[in-house]
């Protein structure tokens, strides 16, 4: 961690302030809000985790995966920093207005704030599958808006450690420049009830790095955080994937880190630091990560070179997941996926 710190003060583009120690929050009573600035936020953010297939799922569970206590203190003795919670908020809400938010299920989400205070965790709250959205943008903007006004209502007074991260990898109908006239008409919603919060945005694209190139942020705006993912090349990183057609014919694929291998990562990771430069905004990877399929010392490779790559240049990073296809850690075993942990946090 201290050789981190060291590249996060030296490297930063900017100026994130090395110190990785966590806003610490107690679930009761909650600490009054005080705002951190953006790029500090982004660096204290540090090394995270996806709690992936859970409550991004159409029910808990239904994916297989559902959150325990145990799995905070895990994280926490893993040596993260940040849980990234993607959270299917239009699964929970009626599909009519007033577009109300299912009371158990904001309970739910109360209870992973709570969790992830208790050990000092920061964690980001998303909107994820959001597909009907995706398809017919204009038909669901007031409920997405809605949506959102109720979320930020009712998390106002948690700490500063809890972010929000307005959408999950906008794509098909909700194109670049769709998406970022809706960032912006939904950011101004939360900001009447968190004007300071720092706020998660990524571009469209599937939040790709092409997608970045095309974020536009308001600029009068200064707690904003741009966040990218990153599978490339995605043969190796989805072969085998079910959801993905013609993976099968990828199975074998292998990442032997060669020359070519690294300049290609370090390439697409050049345009992220120059357009957080162009745009003086911090910028955090949300998500990377190999499905199982992939043989394991590649995976190992891949996760290392990119998290100690994206590290380099002063940004923070979460790994998807944390127990389900691509997970470091084996929830049947009840141990870490030790070659991938290491990979993470050496």
């Amino acid at each position: 961690m201290k050789t981190l710190c060291a590249i996060l003060s030296v490297l930063s583009v900017l100026g994130t302030a090395c110190n990785l120690a966590v806003t610490t929050g107690t679930p009761s009573p909650i600490p009054t809000f005080a705002p951190i600035g953006a790029a500090e936020q982004a660096g204290q953010l540090g090394r995270g985790v996806n709690f992936g297939n859970a409550l991004e799922a159409p029910t808990e569970g239904e994916w297989g995966m559902r959150l325990e206590e145990r799995f905070f203190d895990l994280v926490k003795e893993g040596g993260f920093n940040t849980i990234r919670l993607p959270t299917r908020w239009s699964a929970h809400a009626l599909p009519d207005a007033p577009y109300t938010i299912d009371a158990a299920f904001f309970e739910r989400v109360d209870w992973a704030l709570e969790n992830a205070a208790r050990r000092g965790l920061n964690i980001v709250v998303n909107m994820h599958h959001y597909d009907e959205l995706m398809a017919q943008p204009d038909a669901h903007r007031a409920r997405f808006s809605v949506l959102w006004r109720q979320i930020a209502e009712r998390y106002k007074d948690q700490p500063a450690s809890v972010l929000f991260e307005l959408m999950n990898e906008p794509h098909d109908s909700l194109t670049p420049g769709a998406w970022n006239a809706l960032a912006a008409e939904t950011l101004a919603v939360v900001r009447e009830s968190n004007p300071t919060r720092n706020v998660v945005i990524g571009g469209g694209e599937w939040n790709s790095v092409s997608g970045l190139m095309q974020l536009k942020l308001p600029a009068e705006d200064h707690h904003l955080i741009a966040t990218f993912h990153y599978y490339a090349p995605f043969q190796f990183t989805h072969q085998g994937a079910e959801w993905v057609n013609g993976s099968q014919s990828w199975l074998g694929t292998e990442w032997q880190g060669s020359s070519n291998d690294r300049v290609s990562i370090d390439f697409d990771f050049d345009k992220v630091e120059q357009w957080a430069r162009d745009n003086a905004r911090p910028v955090w990877l949300g998500e990377f990560g190999a499905y199982a399929k992939a043989d394991l010392e590649s995976r190992a490779r891949w996760t290392e070179f990119v998290a100690r790559d994206i590290e380099q240049r002063g940004m923070s990073w979460a790994y998807w997941e944390f127990g389900a296809g691509f997970g470091v850690y084996d929830r049947e075993q009840k141990r870490w996926n030790d070659a991938l942990l290491k990979a993470l946090v050496p």
